[in-house]
């Protein structure tokens, strides 16, 4: 394992400063009676199923899927696992039965980082545990739900993903609540390893209620010739978000994708980030991040470091605000601390203009029809080399808040 604890500097940490008053987790409930395991997923509650499912995760039909991990509140309820060469199970049955596993627990994050990660170290958090082995490659996707169901609950959840030496992995996780839940504060750690050769996708989608609080804490670790690959949309009303994932590329030829896809709504404000070091030479990154707003605010941040000779990085922020009332701050930094980098970025926040609209009315849209084309436009972000069954899940998610939106 690298010391990636060595490389980080004064001020650099895991979230960027929140102005507005923070959730504290102490003033939400903590503790919560365990769930009944299900060994079937179909099981579960009509309700809390179609809630996941427009989350990305589907019960009803998981032969779509490699494996399957559901936790509600604290407790994992159902865990599965279709294909082989993949290993799933909750972390803190992983802790138990690998002792080298602890060796990763608290390597990407750092647990004192700020007070969600020392709630989430002292609760004893479950979560999933996901491993690819040497070599297996999966083409389906294995598929996680975390799912906030108490009302004023604060859910503690930490997340260990390993994609081994030459395999290839890919995750959709879904993050969602109780339809009745109006107020509740997620707080997530995951850490990814990417080691050797390997290619690890993972793809999030948010949808939460209008009331909930969300921390997620993010860190991976990426070696030689590794790519790792993250998408995360978030285009439902939710009170506050932020987060600001970090990733150091630590070998040579490390790759490294970060798009997300965000809208914001009146009384919400969303605080997302990525900060990548690139330290060592011909490691790549490109983080790119579409941000539409019909009220509240989004801030939307992109950090590259380049502490190597030959590495590359691009960050690109585009915003598109739809009406009065909403507010998006792009915040695009690049820093050099060597010659021969190759650094830069593009930010852009505009409105939907006014030719293009007609230029479509011009061709039998209504003006809403119009409108709402350019910005489906707007919001699309290519993403090479994703598998169908995810590619699918994230155009369903973006294209089911079009009404909202418009």
């Amino acid at each position: 394992m690298r010391d990636v604890n060595s490389r980080r500097q004064d001020g650099v940490t895991e979230h960027a400063s929140h102005t507005d008053a923070e959730p504290e987790p102490g003033e939400y409930a903590s503790s919560v009676p365990e769930q009944s395991y299900h060994s079937d997923p179909r099981e579960l509650p009509d309700e809390m199923k179609q809630r996941m499912l427009d989350a990305g995760v589907m019960l009803d039909d998981v032969d779509e899927r490699s494996g399957t991990f559901i936790q509600v509140d604290h407790t994992p309820v159902h865990v599965s696992v279709a294909r082989n060469g993949v290993e799933l199970m909750p972390v803190q049955t992983a802790l138990e039965k690998y002792n080298w596993l602890r060796d990763y627990w608290w390597h990407a994050v750092q647990s004192g980082a700020d007070r969600y990660t020392s709630s989430v170290d002292a609760g004893n958090a479950n979560g999933y545990f996901m491993r690819a082995l040497p070599g297996q490659q999966t083409v389906l996707p294995l598929q996680a739900c975390l799912y906030l169901g108490t009302e004023g609950l604060a859910q503690h959840v930490h997340n260990i993903i390993i994609a081994e030496e030459g395999s290839e992995l890919h995750i959709i996780t879904g993050c969602t609540t109780g339809p009745h839940t109006e107020s509740g504060l997620h707080l997530g750690v995951s850490e990814f390893y990417v080691r050797k050769g390997a290619k690890l996708t993972f793809t999030m989608i948010h949808d939460w209620q209008p009331g909930i609080d969300v921390r997620p804490r993010t860190g991976a670790i990426v070696e030689e010739g590794a790519t790792f690959v993250s998408n995360y949309v978030i285009m439902k009303p939710v009170r506050d978000v932020q987060t600001n994932p970090m990733v150091w590329c630590v070998g040579r030829g490390a790759t490294v994708r970060f798009n997300s896809v965000i809208a914001g709504f009146p009384g919400g404000k969303i605080d997302v980030g990525t900060r990548v070091f690139l330290q060592v030479p011909e490691s790549r990154t490109e983080i790119v991040s579409r941000a539409v707003v019909k009220g509240g605010e989004i801030i939307a941040r992109g950090y590259i470091e380049g502490n190597a000779a030959d590495v590359k990085g691009h960050l690109e922020c585009r915003g598109l605000i739809l009406s009065d009332g909403g507010v998006i701050h792009a915040v695009p930094e690049l820093r050099g601390t060597v010659a021969g980098i190759d650094l830069y970025h593009e930010a852009a926040v505009g409105k939907i203009a006014e030719d293009e609209v007609q230029y479509l009315m011009a061709r039998g849209l209504s003006r809403d029809e119009a409108a709402s084309t350019i910005v489906r436009g707007f919001l699309h972000v290519d993403i090479e080399g994703l598998p169908d069954a995810l590619n699918a899940e994230l155009q369903r998610a973006i294209h089911a808040s079009e009404k909202d939106l418009m």
